[in-house]
């Protein structure tokens, strides 16, 4: 089999250790390396160190040269809403006269309009508006994207949305996970009907989860488990539905209100809790004691104007796992330049550079279900990589907004490439 050698990097970010989450001290260390290169044959890495010693072992291979930039693992963006229609211009602007998120989705706004937008798009737009979407995530070195339903809100338009995330998926160079969102909402028509709250509910068990499950159309089934959305009873009991139908789990929680939604993903042992910008002291410490990933949106919170972020050095120092995502969406995240998720995480989370690294690697792929796949160089792993043009791990949080992504592999195919040039 041909073989690749990635090499002449000026800095190497390995993030390689065990295939798990990475917590605590761990999160210190991020695996950097000079004068290290990785050599890769088909869709595997199978060999890192140095450039000589790989040219010793593969004098034959075919070699990139990554120009003194920074190769790293490529970027694992585990929560986002890519798949929609219209933008929501308008509620940016009523936010900033200080309506708050609730009360514009109360009036049909937030995810209801975007729910009326999704319904009168066909399905090919949809796709063709999401591929470049995607493109500008991967031009910022990402290679693995979650991308979740949740803009349909009936059987027949999430299932439709599902479809076309996986069209997205066998089209697109990345790796894509989808996941089940119905509970992200009750519908309006349900809402304003007698009994139609609980309608939904079991529309969701006996309907919509069954059937994705028997299609194959999503990995994960999710709920937005948030005062005045879903209850955490109602939470749990649509949540059990889906692992029975054969469904993992992740819950939005605690996003703008302490629900308990962390307690309650730890409870029902779901993959990961995303949000927890409002999470209860009682709900660090359950997720400290979990397997249950924790994953931050810094980004939501910044454009939604709250002024206040999830407590990340309180989840860190308890000894969470924490990952970071764009939660790339249109009415609350409209973020496809992943590497200003890093500078959020170290201005506004208050984490170091190599946390960052490990909590949108490593962590974004446990979250995924898939840090034995993605996340880390190391022999053995999914050939994911990027190189960007900065030469030390630092720059790319630092240089705040630049797309610095020079070229990027998914599964040892390019998934990126651009004319950057080195800082």
């Amino acid at each position: 089999m041909p073989t690749t050698l990635f090499v002449n990097a000026a800095q190497t970010v390995t993030c390689s250790g065990p295939a798990r989450a990475r917590r605590g001290p761990e999160m210190q260390d991020a695996g950097v390396r000079d004068g290290v290169g990785v050599a890769v044959q088909g869709e595997r890495i199978v060999m890192v160190d140095t450039d000589d010693m790989l040219r010793r072992a593969y004098p034959d291979a075919h070699e990139v040269d990554c120009n003194r930039g920074l190769l790293a693992p490529g970027f694992v963006d585990s929560h986002t809403h890519a798949v929609f229609g219209a933008a929501r211009f308008a509620e940016h602007e009523l936010r900033a006269t200080g309506v708050p998120y609730l009360e514009i989705a109360h009036r049909g706004g937030g995810i209801h309009s975007s729910v009326r937008s999704l319904r009168d798009t066909p399905s090919g737009v949809l796709f063709d508006l999401a591929v470049p979407r995607m493109a500008r995530l991967l031009a910022g070195g990402v290679t693995t994207v979650e991308i979740k339903s949740g803009y349909g809100l009936s059987v027949a338009e999430e299932l439709r949305t599902l479809r076309v995330i996986r069209q997205l998926a066998e089209a697109l160079p990345a790796r894509v996970v989808a996941t089940c969102l119905g509970a992200h909402e009750v519908p309006l028509e349900y809402r304003e009907a007698s009994g139609g709250r609980e309608a939904w509910l079991v529309a969701l068990e006996e309907e919509l989860h069954p059937a994705v499950a028997r299609e194959g159309l999503a990995h994960f089934a999710d709920i937005f488990c948030e005062p005045g959305v879903f209850t955490r009873d109602e939470s749990r009991r649509v949540l059990a539905g889906a692992r029975a139908a054969g469904l993992a789990l992740k819950l939005h929680a605690d996003e703008l209100h302490d629900g308990d939604g962390a307690s309650l993903a730890v409870e029902l042992g779901a993959t990961s809790a995303d949000h927890l910008a409002a999470i209860s002291d009682a709900g660090i410490t359950a997720l400290a004691a979990s397997e249950t990933v924790a994953t931050l949106l810094p980004a939501t919170m910044l454009f939604l104007g709250t002024g206040r972020q999830a407590p990340a050095r309180r989840l860190l120092e308890a000894g969470a796992a924490v990952a970071l995502a764009t939660d790339f969406n249109p009415g609350t995240s409209p973020l496809t330049s992943f590497p200003l998720l890093l500078t959020l995480a170290v201005s506004e989370l208050r984490m170091s550079a190599a946390e960052a690294w490990l909590a949108t690697t490593v962590n974004g792929a446990a979250a995924l279900g898939l840090a034995g796949e993605t996340g880390q160089l190391a022999a053995g792993f999914s050939a994911d990589l990027a190189v960007h043009a900065v030469d030390d791990y630092r720059a790319l949080p630092y240089w705040f907004g630049e797309r610095l992504c020079d070229v990027a592999w998914c599964r040892g195919r390019a998934c990126h490439s651009s004319r950057a040039v080195v800082a």
